[in-house]
């Protein structure tokens, strides 16, 4: 029989966390990005939002932003990455339409 001897020094626990809010805050936070994200997602092919509207940026700004602080209890770099992504794109596509609602005026 072979025994297992277990390191008496105490375990200390590495967190990833990146900004200093709740594990449990996070997770709300990153449940609630991805749930916005998958009521946007679904809300295009039946048309009740449009790809192109300012509504639809707005909640992938939402959603990814969310999702992003939501990675602060356990960060993840191709996670963040993504979102980042959709941050980028859904500022860019709110710009291009004040743009296009200033030149038309």
């Amino acid at each position: 029989m072979t025994r297992i001897f277990f390191s008496t020094i105490p375990f200390r626990e590495q967190s990833n966390a990146v900004l200093p809010i709740s594990t449990c805050t996070a997770e709300a936070m990153d449940t609630a990005g991805f749930s916005l994200h998958v009521t946007t997602n679904t809300l295009l092919p039946p048309r009740v939002i449009y790809g192109h509207s300012v509504r639809n940026c707005r909640m992938s700004l939402t959603a990814a932003t969310c999702v992003l602080i939501g990675l602060s209890a356990s960060f993840n770099l191709a996670a963040a990455m993504i979102q980042i992504f959709w941050m980028t794109i859904s500022v860019i596509g709110i710009a291009l339409h004040l743009r296009r609602k200033r030149l038309h005026r």
